[in-house]
């Protein structure tokens, strides 16, 4: 990212295609004889504190015994009891003891509760339960030790509350269903949850869902549980104003996590779709998110123009009303992070871990974001973000998986990035993969920016594996420290204006493996130091080469060493492989220019073209005087 962003360049779509079970991604925008690149598929990780991803036998047991059970029957002419445990008062249902109750029936205006010694365990079956509660909880928990909610097989069940609420004692209950104790549903039913007032579901302990059908509209959160959400399977249909599933425990550094091992959930929300203030950790599941009307909501428009307003979703702090509308000036001055409610699809206070699952993400705000970590072994995602693809604030780790993010601000941000495997596309209005960029100031001002609380000085990309292409209207790779290319096949479509490149660096640029294939303007162009293992060409051009022109490199032999389409007009060509060796000649061909070059391992120029060969930085530049290997021209960082 440059100090002073062109606001005149052209935003080229990159059109992508995921579908379930995809085994590998298409060639959008450029074309790549390198043979069929293979899917690494890596082991799953887990954290390296102690977070408790279990489920109990009797979380998953949906089981109850029909001839010991307690009959409740639901009606608003009489509530009718048959068994132990529970007892009708008026409208209200109040269980006392530890047992397995089966409810049916409806209340226009009634409430079940729970408030039995803190050693009990509850379970509730609902069988066709349909109950409205106008000022207060549906169904409230105000004491066990844990309370099962069983829905029966093929029931419907339905639970609701009006706008406002009278509190009945010194707890704040403010959902649907609000529990004190921990809180398990399972089953093979439905139950829809309509909170018109704020939350959906809201355990204080933790929240448990093993399967069923649910369906939650809220005006707040839809499922939250303080010290953690776990979910194992089910189909969830979540449309919220709040932040959709969310666990926010801040006093125990082993609590408010999220882990989804499987699952169908279809979200739309204008908080985050995914919030957890530790750990969030995928190891299955299905994801279709849509957050803050999606990317179209986005921090600048096709011209690169800043929109007013975007970012501040929650308003300021203090604003009860969330108020939207702040101008950029006003959402810096008086918002941060921390304080401003965000509409970001996945978002992890420490750590977050995606071995697995299918995401279709459209956010206005960050499709994935950590505070901290950000890892991903596996899945397959599909990303269109106003705002950043991917971002963590530390270091940022991709080992396999197919990932897609077809519309960014930058595509994939971290304070270090480490790609080991996988298959990678990229399409940023700004940098393509960014390393730091916060830390510079840079991004500081614009709706929606993100800073790095976790500084480093240590700042580098590291990419020694996988299939990565990058389309960018800014930088292609930009690293606010060094950069290293020790394997994969890379192909940047790069800037095509001069105060932005293909590959950008403020230390040391090596490459000792891999393949590279690059395009873009020459006003910034860098090489690679002298360092490198590996030979590589730079060449820039006296003119600009049209867009959809192909870029080849071939021995004395004829054999075609490296071969693409760039999809963008460009005036620098960057090349690097393996089968680059001293003292070898080979022509390239980009478009109407062809040029020998025999690589050496000295610098050299030909002044007007600046054609270069060997090992690192041997290039030259438009002007005929090559900047030193592995130093770049003085310009913005």
């Amino acid at each position: 990212m440059k100090k002073k962003r062109s606001k005149g360049y052209t935003v080229l779509s990159l059109f992508l295609v995921l579908t379930l079970g995809l085994t590998g991604c298409s060639k959008a925008g450029s074309q790549q004889e390198m043979g069929d690149a293979s899917v690494v598929i890596s082991s799953p990780v887990t954290s390296s504190a102690e977070f408790d991803l279990s489920f109990s036998a009797r979380d998953l047991d949906v089981g109850f015994d029909e001839g010991t059970a307690t009959q409740i029957t639901l009606s608003d002419s009489g509530i009718e009891v048959t068994g132990s445990g529970a007892e009708a008062e008026g409208d209200t249902v109040i269980i006392a003891q530890e047992g397995t109750y089966v409810l049916s029936g409806s209340l226009l205006d009634g409430q079940i509760i729970v408030d039995a010694p803190d050693t009990d365990k509850i379970q509730l079956v609902l069988r066709g339960v349909s109950i409205h509660n106008e000022d207060h909880a549906a169904l409230y928990i105000k004491e066990a030790d844990k309370v099962f909610i069983t829905l029966a097989t093929d029931s419907q069940n339905t639970l609701s509350d009006g706008t406002e609420y009278v509190q009945k004692d010194e707890v704040n209950v403010d959902g649907v269903i609000y529990s004190k104790a921990d809180l398990t549903i399972n089953g093979g039913g439905s139950l829809s949850v309509i909170g018109n007032y704020k939350h959906g579901i809201v355990s204080k302990d933790d929240l448990v869902i093993t399967g069923s059908k649910l369906s939650v509209t809220a005006q707040g959160q839809g499922l939250h549980g303080k010290d953690c959400v776990k979910i194992k399977d089910g189909i969830f249909a979540l449309k919220t104003q709040g932040d959709a599933v969310q666990s926010d425990n801040t006093e125990d550094e082993t609590r408010g996590f999220v882990y989804i091992a499987g699952g169908t959930f279809a979200i739309e929300t204008q908080g985050d779709a995914f919030q957890a203030e530790t750990l969030l950790q995928t190891d299955g599941g299905t994801f279709k998110i849509l957050t803050g009307g999606g990317s179209e909501n986005a921090s600048t428009d096709s011209q690169g123009n800043e929109r007013e307003g975007w970012g501040m979703w929650g308003g300021p702090p203090g604003n009860p009303e969330n108020i939207t509308g702040a101008s950029p000036e006003t959402a810096s001055e008086t918002a941060t992070v921390e304080d401003t409610p965000g509409a970001k699809g996945f978002k992890a206070g420490r750590e977050m871990i995606l071995n697995e699952g299918s995401f279709d993400i459209d956010s206005s705000d960050d499709a994935l974001h950590s505070n901290g970590k950000l890892v991903i072994t596996g899945g397959t995602y599909a990303i269109s973000s106003g705002d950043d693809g991917l971002h963590a604030d530390a270091d940022l780790t991709i080992t396999g998986g197919i990932l897609l993010v077809a519309k960014s601000y930058e595509g994939i941000e971290g304070n270090t990035i480490t790609i080991t495997g996988g298959i990678i596309e990229v399409t940023a209005r700004d940098d393509g993969l960014n390393v730091a960029g916060g830390n510079d100031g840079l991004a500081l001002g614009r709706p929606g920016q993100n800073n790095f609380t976790q500084v480093s000085t240590d700042h580098y990309l590291r990419i020694s594996g996988g299939e990565i292409k990058v389309d960018a209207a800014g930088d292609g790779l930009d690293s606010n420290g060094s950069l290293f290319v020790e394997g994969g096949t890379i192909t940047v479509s790069g800037p095509v204006n001069n105060g932005n490149a293909a590959l950008d660096y403020d230390g040391t640029a090596t490459i000792s493996g891999g393949v590279l294939m690059a395009t873009g303007s020459s006003g910034m162009a860098q090489g690679f130091s002298e360092e490198s293992g590996q030979y590589s060409l730079l060449y820039n051009l006296p003119a600009s080469v049209a867009a959809g022109s192909e870029v080849t490199l071939t021995d004395v032999n004829d054999k075609v060493i490296l071969k693409w389409t760039a999809n963008k007009e460009f005036t620098s060509v960057q090349l690097s492989s393996p089968d680059l060796v001293q003292g070898g000649t080979y022509t390239l061909a980009a478009g109407p220019l062809v040029e020998t070059v025999t690589l050496s391992s000295v610098s050299t120029s030909n002044g007007g073209g600046g054609m270069g060969g060997g090992k690192g930085g041997n290039f030259g530049d438009t002007k005929g005087q090559p900047p030193q290997p592995g130093v770049k021209p003085d310009r913005p960082n």
